[in-house]
C-alpha cells in the first residue's frame, strides 16, 4: 500500500494521536449503533498492546465551532471503554492545557478520548494553528477514520503533514477492499447502484461506466433511465430534467462496452404505504395510476443467474423502497444470493453507503459479504473517482 501501516510502527512509549470516527447515531441521549466504535477497537487494542499512549480524537455532529454540551464525546468514550472492556479516560477539550495535562498523566497502554474537535472552528477550516495544536499532543498520527477522509479538516488532513503518519487497521482494511473492488479488480466486475435520484449519483455513474463490465441500476433512479427511453413509468418517482443526462450515460456505457442492466418487470402499487395491494407487471406495462416501488421477480432472477459469471461486485443503494414492506423483497433476495456466492468463494463483494448497510442488515447478510464499508460520503466519493484528502495526506 502507498502509505505506512501499523506493522511498521514502533509505538512503545510514544504518544499516538488516533483520528477515529465516533460520529455514531444517538437517540434520546443513547448510542443506538456501536458499529463504528467496534470497528475502531482493533486499532486501539493494537496500539495499546504495543505500549503506546493512545489519544483518540473525533468529531461529532455539527456544533459549528461552539461548545454544545449535548454534542460531547463523553458518552462515546464510555462506550469505547465498554467495547474494549477497560477504563478509557476522557478530557473536556481536544487542545491546550487541559488536553496536555491529561496526556501527561497517561502510562504506556492507556487510552484517552479528547473532546469533540468541532467545538473549535479551526477544525472544519483546516486552520494550521489548530492543526499544530493537535500535533503538539503527540509523537505519531494514525488515521483510522476512512469515513471522514473525504473532508480536508485539521484532524483528518492538516495534522497528517505535521507528524509521522500511518493508516490504522480500519483505514487499511477499507482501502485494500476498495482497491480490490475497483482499483485492481478481478474481472468481470459489476456494480449495483440504487437510490432515488440520478442527480445525486451522476458522478458515480459517470465513473463506473468506464470501470465496470456490468452496471445494474435500481431504485427510483432506474425510473429516470426508463422514462428517458420513452417507457411509461406511471406516477413513479423520476427526474424528468435528467432524461438527457441519463441517455448520455447510456451512450457512454455503450462506448465503454459496459452492459447497463435495467429492470424488466416491476412491483407496482397505487399507494405508497406498508403492504398495500400490489401488481407485478412488465416494465413497459406500468399502469398510469401506479408507482414502481420495487424491482420485479423476473429481474431479480436474471440478476441472480448472472452472479456465477462475475468475479467482483460493488454495491451502493437498494433496488426498491426496502424500508416499506413488501418493497424490500428484491433487495433481500439479491443480497442473500450475493452473500451465498461470496461465502462459496466465487465472488468478491464490497458494499457501502448508509441505506445499503441498512438493507444488508435487514436481509441478515451484512457480515457475509467480503467487505461492508461503514463510511457514507467517503465511500461514495471514492466510487466517484475523487481524491480523498485524508488518504492523500497519508500517501505524502
Amino acid at each position: 500500500m502507498p502509505f505506512r501501516t501499523l506493522d511498521t510502527l514502533d509505538a512503545e512509549g510514544k504518544r499516538v494521536l488516533v483520528r477515529a470516527d465516533l460520529n455514531v447515531p444517538v437517540r434520546d441521549g443513547k448510542i443506538t449503533d456501536l458499529t463504528r466504535i467496534e470497528r475502531l477497537s482493533p486499532t486501539i487494542r493494537a496500539l495499546s498492546g504495543k505500549g503506546a499512549k493512545v489519544i483518540v480524537c473525533s468529531h461529532f455532529d455539527r456544533p459549528k465551532g461552539k461548545r454544545v454540551p449535548e454534542m460531547s464525546l463523553a458518552p462515546m468514550a464510555a462506550a469505547l471503554g465498554q467495547v474494549l472492556g477497560r477504563h478509557v479516560r476522557f478530557v473536556e477539550d481536544c487542545i491546550g492545557i487541559p488536553a496536555e495535562g491529561a496526556i501527561d498523566l497517561l502510562q504506556p497502554g492507556d487510552v484517552l478520548v479528547l473532546e469533540n474537535t468541532r467545538f473549535h472552528a479551526g477544525e472544519e477550516k483546516n486552520d494550521p494553528t489548530f492543526a499544530a495544536a493537535l500535533a503538539k499532543l503527540a509523537d505519531v498520527f494514525v488515521n483510522d477514520a476512512f469515513s471522514a477522509a473525504h473532508r480536508a479538516h485539521a484532524s483528518t488532513e492538516g495534522v497528517a503533514h505535521l507528524l509521522p503518519s500511518y493508516a490504522g487497521l480500519l483505514m487499511q482494511a477499507e482501502l485494500e477492499a476498495l482497491d480490490a473492488a475497483l482499483g485492481n479488480p478481478v474481472r468481470p466486475v459489476a456494480a449495483i447502484v440504487g437510490g432515488a435520484k440520478v442527480s445525486t449519483k451522476l458522478e458515480l455513474l459517470g465513473n463506473l461506466v468506464g470501470k465496470v463490465d456490468v452496471l445494474v441500476i435500481g431504485g427510483a433512479m432506474a425510473n429516470t433511465f426508463l422514462a428517458a427511453q420513452g417507457i411509461g413509468v406511471g406516477k413513479s418517482l423520476q427526474e424528468a430534467e435528467m432524461h438527457a443526462t441519463a441517455l448520455d450515460i447510456l451512450a457512454k456505457a455503450k462506448a465503454a462496452k459496459c452492459d447497463v442492466v435495467l429492470p424488466t418487470d416491476a412491483v407496482t402499487a397505487t399507494e405508497f404505504k406498508p403492504n398495500p395491494p400490489t401488481r407485478i407487471v412488465p416494465i413497459d406495462a406500468v399502469p398510469a395510476d401506479a408507482m414502481i416501488l420495487d424491482v420485479g421477480p423476473a429481474s431479480v432472477a436474471a440478476l441472480v443467474a448472472r452472479l456465477p459469471s462475475l468475479k467482483t461486485l460493488v454495491w451502493n443503494g437498494p433496488l426498491g423502497a426496502f424500508e416499506t414492506p413488501p418493497f424490500d423483497a428484491a433487495t433481500v433476495a439479491l443480497a442473500r444470493a450475493v452473500a451465498k456466492a461470496t461465502q462459496s468463494g466465487a465472488l468478491r463483494s464490497v458494499a457501502g453507503g448508509g441505506d445499503t448497510v441498512s438493507a444488508l442488515r435487514h436481509a441478515g447478510v451484512a457480515d457475509q459479504l467480503s467487505y461492508v464499508s461503514s463510511a457514507g460520503g467517503a465511500f461514495l466519493e471514492w466510487l466517484e473517482g475523487k481524491t480523498l484528502p485524508g488518504v492523500a495526506a497519508l500517501e505524502d
